[in-house]
């Protein structure tokens, strides 16, 4: 029995011996009892908006995303790249902002609502104005282009022949002043769009235009009433 036990532990012995003489030429920090850092990717793949290279702790995989400036509470010049920790938890992320959209080679688009007519700002949605509608946008989104403080009223729109009405994706219609007339009411969107047809329209004019279909038909025969009465007194013949 004890010869046996002997025996095992030498054929053992020799094994270990062979195992370490073929290592040998395998360097240090190539053989498999070396701790290395992981390569598994943190995202399935990373295009634009990602830095592969980064090593993100938290999650413990390779790359991070880089988010836009504008996405950022401290703001910058630069993406930030940030880990999947902070992500989920929206730590220092404008709530008006999406990280999860491409926008200019990283992630922080603005949101948008509506087909992309409506833009997040301030926890709330403002009209996204096609391009060249707005004297001063102060931001371009995918779909348009948008305000971030007061929004322009009917009548600025107004002098310049738009309407904020819906336009594809964007809003902003644009009318000929020659040919239409916007009248605007208490809300943004006009109350009317009057076709001219050559005619001069007046803004404030309408305190002489009938109220009512009564009205109206009661002007209408006293107007012909003043006519009948000048036919009568140029065209038909004196007795």
């Amino acid at each position: 029995m004890k010869r046996l036990f002997f025996a095992s532990v030498f054929c053992f012995g020799v094994a270990a011996n062979a195992a370490m003489a073929a290592t040998s030429s395998t360097p240090w920090w190539l053989q498999p009892t070396v701790c290395r850092i992981s390569t598994t990717n943190c995202y399935i793949s990373m295009g634009a908006g990602y830095d592969p290279g980064m090593w993100d702790a938290n999650a413990n995989c390779r790359g991070m995303k880089l988010i836009c400036p504008g996405a950022l509470v401290a703001g910058g010049d630069e993406p930030t790249p940030m880990g999947k920790t902070e992500l989920a938890k929206g730590t220092g992320i404008k709530s008006d902002f999406d990280t999860n959209a491409l926008a200019d080679g990283c992630f922080g688009a603005r949101k948008t609502s509506a087909n992309g007519t409506l833009a997040s700002v301030n926890g709330k949605y403002v009209n996204v104005y096609c391009r060249g509608v707005l004297d001063s946008p102060d931001e371009i989104v995918a779909t348009g282009e948008i305000t971030t403080g007061a929004q322009p009223t009917c009548s600025q729109l107004a002098e310049n022949g738009y309407a904020a009405v819906v336009n594809g994706r964007c809003y902003g219609k644009y009318y000929n002043p020659s040919e239409y007339y916007i009248e605007c009411g208490s809300a943004l969107t006009p109350s009317r769009l009057i076709v001219l047809n050559g005619a001069d329209y007046t803004a404030g004019a309408s305190a002489n235009t009938p109220a009512t279909l009564d009205a109206a038909q009661q002007k209408f025969d006293s107007m012909l009433k003043v006519s009948q009465a000048q036919h009568k007194k140029y065209f038909e013949p004196k007795n």
